[in-house]
């Protein structure tokens, strides 16, 4: 495990399913008390019952981190229910569409931009008010290689990931001196229902992200996890405003 976080309280968005869940359970599995967030209620509640069912404290909240209302309720229930936050994951995201830039449509563009980036913006602006409250926190954005990296067809998606590393370090230096750590972690391809749903929507795609992997395969969402509790956790006390790459190494050609 990447830490011990006994006596601690996690949050993690868009944990209905893949890297969300994951870090979820792999924060429980190291004694975390856990909230579970996402939009889809039946997702959540299956990562909720995993969790109990492996001896872990969760629960699990409805949210829709483009709304200012529900992210505010989100941080409220977790303090509410467990008394603090001490870790945040802002995983919440979706793909949105692949189509060259000039023909993106804007309400397509709107859409990613208001959940991919203002939803992180949103998560970490309630999550540092609260630790700051505390003296301490530590938060983990999920951005993506196409964060560090250009990529065609994705408009709104790589301007959102770009701007999701944009955000980790400038609250990362406004807040270092306060306690409170902001990382990011940029995976490359990893294997989720999601992404299997893309690629059997786009049968080049696959082909097209194994091009690209110099390790010669897919990511788990579980190796993704382990970047964000060690991002998370004390281990890590020295590290703030990092965009780390979880990519197999495409970053480094």
């Amino acid at each position: 495990m990447a830490g011990d976080f006994e006596g601690k309280v996690a949050l993690v968005t868009g944990a209905g399913a893949g890297i969300g869940r994951a870090t979820a359970k792999a924060f429980a599995a190291s004694r975390a008390k856990v909230v579970v967030s996402d939009v889809d209620a039946e997702g959540g509640e299956e990562t909720v019952s995993s969790i109990l069912n492996q001896g872990g404290e969760a629960t699990f909240v409805h949210c829709d981190v483009s709304r200012t209302d529900q992210v505010e309720e989100l941080v409220r229930r977790t303090v509410s229910t467990y008394g603090r936050l001490d870790a945040a994951h802002n995983n919440a995201g979706i793909p949105g569409i692949r189509v060259p830039f000039a023909e993106f449509p804007e309400d397509e563009f709107d859409r990613v931009i208001s959940i991919n980036l203002k939803g992180v913006w949103l998560c970490m602006k309630y999550e540092i008010a609260q630790m700051l409250e505390q003296g301490k926190g530590s938060i983990v954005n999920t951005s993506s290689i196409a964060g560090l990296i250009g990529m065609k067809g994705g408009a709104a998606y790589g301007t959102a990931k770009h701007g999701v590393v944009g955000l980790t370090k400038t609250a990362a230096l406004d807040y270092a001196t306060q306690g409170i750590r902001v990382n990011a972690v940029c995976p490359g391809a990893v294997r989720t229902a999601l992404s299997e749903e893309l690629m059997k929507n786009d049968p080049g795609r696959e082909a097209w992200y194994m091009s690209i992997q110099p390790i010669g395969r897919f990511g788990t969402t579980e190796e993704i996890a382990q970047a964000v509790l060690w991002l998370s956790s004390d281990a890590a006390s020295f590290v703030t405003g990092v965009a780390l790459p979880v990519d197999g190494g495409v970053v480094a050609q």
